[in-house]
């Protein structure tokens, strides 16, 4: 492994970088510095404690895509190869090949998903989970395989973005939970299940099975934009708060019946 290491300036001198926390900053280069060659590191909760960080700042890199996690607890600096080149004679190439036969790279170099396998699910601490992108060779990529729907839709821009959504509203990269957000795709734009996640980021403790009965609400109902979505709770609103009808005959017979009990009672007093 090199002792030297470099960071590009279209990587880190973009707002996307410089908006994040400085201790998330931070640990960006101090994970790119103790990264192999290829840009692996295998011991980033180490690394946390050793600079003073914390779990959230490794949570930011995940979510604003500046590090890919994997579900044993290795990272990977997503524009690894952007930062950094190294002549071939000079490579040593890593040692978690598993991992990177999950990656692809683009034509920059960046690494990207290419498959579902290595997503942590919600009982692994997100640290040590995986929420990757790309796979070393293209020839391994079998998306004729996977041309159905769900699977097909991960290679989907869209699909990134959800995730993204995710891990920022909900904590979650369980793959089965990502599976069934994926699928509502088809049946609503993503704004809405975009809102739908960040009304359950609302609550105490979101979780994915709170959003399914609300995206199902707007399947139900065939929604198909936010404003509609408004119309339909200011609705439900309104007529909540509406003042009760008056008592139904059953109420009337039931309060007659004890009014007569009670004065039958007085009477024998």
């Amino acid at each position: 492994m090199a002792r030297k290491r470099m960071f590009d300036l279209e990587v880190v001198d973009t707002d996307l970088f410089l908006e994040m926390p400085q201790s998330t900053q931070n640990l960006y280069f101090h994970l790119g510095m103790r990264a192999d060659d290829d840009g692996f590191v295998s011991n980033p909760k180490k690394i946390i404690r050793t600079i003073g960080a914390n779990e959230d700042d490794l949570k930011i890199l995940f979510s604003k895509q500046f590090v890919i996690p994997f579900e044993s607890g290795i990272v990977v600096i997503r524009h690894w190869k952007l930062n950094n080149y190294l002549r071939k004679d000079r490579h040593t190439d890593t040692i978690y090949k598993e991992e990177k036969k999950q990656l692809i790279e683009d034509e920059n170099g960046v690494y990207k998903l290419s498959t579902t396998v290595g997503i942590p699910n919600d009982n692994q601490d997100t640290t040590n989970g995986l929420h990757s992108i790309e796979e070393n060779r293209k020839e391994e990529i079998s998306i004729e395989k996977n041309s159905s729907s769900s699977v097909n839709k991960l290679y989907n821009p869209e699909v990134e973005e959800l995730q993204k959504i995710m891990i920022e509203t909900i904590g979650t990269t369980n793959i089965n939970n990502i599976k069934e957000c994926i699928e509502y795709l088809e049946k609503i734009p993503l704004e809405l299940v975009e809102y739908a996640l960040r009304k359950t980021a609302r609550i105490e403790h979101p979780s994915w099975q709170y959003t399914i009965p609300i995206l199902e609400s707007y399947v139900d109902k065939g929604f198909k934009s936010i404003e509609e979505v408004k119309a339909d709770d200011l609705k439900h609103r309104t007529r909540n708060s509406i003042t009760p009808q008056e008592e139904t005959e059953e109420q009337k017979k039931a309060r007659k019946i004890k009014e007569l009990e009670e004065a039958m009672k007085n009477g024998n007093s």
